[in-house]
């Protein structure tokens, strides 16, 4: 008898499972989001959707725009940066130079590059030499 009575109690217990059945739309027919409401029942329908495309196209050709123009301008920066590195750089070079050119025209290595040539410097001060007209013929 114990074994009937648990078996009874256990049935009650148990909760009864439900048979779940899930419902899919037909094929054809568009599930019911917030796009789909927001167009059938919202503020903007379908025959206004649709007149507003040329408009839509319009405002993503001018996004299109704005980011092409955008890339352009970054080009053009990153190519003044790397024309100023340029410009320094060979500011540089013509700035070691000129330091160059101006240590090696000074008198005493002057005088050590002609000393190798057989040239030395004259002590003698110059002296004016003075051409007259009878001398000329």
């Amino acid at each position: 008898m114990s074994n009937r009575l648990r078996a009874e109690i256990l049935e009650e217990i148990e909760p009864e499972k439900e048979l779940i059945v899930e419902e899919k739309p037909p094929a054809g027919k568009i599930p019911d989001n917030f796009f789909t409401l927001f167009l059938k029942k919202g503020v903007v329908s379908t025959e206004a959707a649709t007149r507003m495309l040329p408009f839509m196209f319009f405002v993503a050709f001018l996004a299109m725009v704005y980011i092409a123009n955008r890339h352009m301008a970054e080009n053009n920066i990153r190519d003044i940066d790397k024309l100023s590195k340029q410009v320094k750089e060979l500011s540089w070079d013509y700035k070691t130079t000129k330091a160059e050119l101006a240590y090696k025209s000074t008198l005493s290595e002057v005088a050590k590059k002609t000393d190798t040539l057989g040239l030395k410097t004259s002590v003698e001060p110059p002296q004016k030499l003075t051409v007259t007209e009878e001398d000329e013929h």
